[in-house]
């Protein structure tokens, strides 16, 4: 069997899609993006497909290995990104292959359903309650809001009362047996996440995310410390050795995204890395349904799994959503808050094929807002 096509679509609301033919005629699909930089993530599969054309598909970590590490320059979000498209596709053509469900090419099931959360609120919280109630009203027992929308650098009292506000009216609907999730979004510098942290720990949230950004991962260490919130992190970091030191410095969730972090292969390696520091697994996914299907496959195999994030109803999903591409829903069906796992082949969904290959005709050029202060300074967005 031997790799003839790999081809990239466009898709609204902002996603990116890859497909790979081989001359058996089995096909995968895999989503390579970074959200607002899907055209380069494109070009980067482009680059990648002149040494994939020819292979043998079923070679997944070989192919994992030349194309993360064969060009000399590695990692970042571009390459890893493709990268992770790509793996997620010969993933999905070796289930098919096998006639087997990628979570049973890891090693076989540890659990029969996966928790899924849903978004609330949107990128500056508003009308919580009713979103809340209707959340809750499907079957979800957690959901997760944003902490704030652009924050001062250094919060003032006002800005603080305000997410301890919002966290509080969760709280209060939500109940003691549901959960909550508070995501910073990198928006707060050290000194004001450590004021939120301490703020909001009372109202017991299930996991405070990327408290600070990224590149302060050196100060994470601190921040455990000093607070009793479960602190997680990783949608911006891209592999293995970027794990290591948030890990390192006592984070209580990892949460690598399947289409950032090199893909099914290198996301089974860092839940791996996760373990042995005693820390959860909840993979980052407010992308479209093959990003998603990975990411269930990494949930139905690892021992370490907390919750699944997926972008059913949330606010990026404008002119499409995650089930508008799919030709049965059903994978995605969530019951009582959960995820059922199926003995499908490959990463278990049926790409609607023509509804991708019309909605790449029109395309997209989706980009994240930038932010300013009132003083016209950049701010975190």
């Amino acid at each position: 069997m031997k790799i003839t096509r790999v081809e990239t679509f466009l898709v609204r609301p902002r996603w990116l899609f890859c497909r790979i033919e081989t001359a058996d005629g089995v096909v995968g699909w895999g989503e390579p993006v970074v959200e607002g930089r899907a055209e380069v993530v494109r070009s980067a599969v482009d680059v990648l497909a002149e040494y994939l054309v020819g292979k043998d598909p079923l070679r997944i970590q070989d192919h994992w290995q030349v194309l993360s590490k064969g060009g000399f320059y590695r990692g970042g979000p571009v390459l890893s990104s493709a990268v992770a498209g790509v793996d997620q596709a010969l993933w999905d053509i070796a289930g098919k292959f096998y006639g087997a469900p990628v979570h049973a090419l890891l090693g076989g099931p540890v659990r029969d359903t996966v928790r899924v959360y849903a978004w609330i609120g949107g990128d500056e919280p508003v009308e919580l309650a009713e979103q809340i109630t209707a959340q809750i009203e499907a079957g979800f027992t957690a959901v997760k809001m944003n902490a704030a929308g652009r924050t001062s650098p250094i919060t003032t009292a006002a800005e603080t009362a305000a997410v301890v506000a919002r966290v509080a009216a969760a709280r209060d609907i939500l109940g003691p047996h549901r959960d909550v999730a508070v995501d910073c979004h990198g928006r707060f510098t050290p000194a004001s996440a450590r004021r939120v942290l301490a703020a909001i720990a009372p109202l017991h949230p299930l996991f405070v995310e990327e408290p600070v950004l990224p590149e302060q991962g050196h100060l994470l260490a601190s921040l455990v410390n000093s607070s009793p919130v479960p602190i997680a992190t990783g949608e911006r970091l891209y592999g293995r050795a970027e794990f290591l030191p948030a890990l390192t410095a006592g984070i209580a969730v990892a949460q690598p995204d399947l289409s950032h972090a090199g893909g099914i292969s290198e996301v089974h390696r860092i839940a791996a890395l996760a373990e042995t520091y005693g820390a959860h697994l909840a993979p980052h996914s407010p992308l479209g349904p093959i990003s998603l299907a990975a990411s269930l496959q990494i949930a139905f195999s690892t021992p370490n799994f907390l919750i699944q994030e997926q972008s059913l109803g949330i606010h990026y999903n404008k002119d499409a959503d995650l089930l508008s591409y799919l030709v049965d829903p059903e994978p995605f069906r969530f019951v009582d808050g959960h995820a059922r796992r199926t003995d499908l082949p490959g990463l278990g969904v049926t790409v609607d094929e023509a509804a991708v290959r019309a909605a790449d005709r029109h395309g997209h050029a989706w980009r994240n807002p930038v932010w300013r202060h009132p003083d016209g300074s950049f701010a975190e967005w």
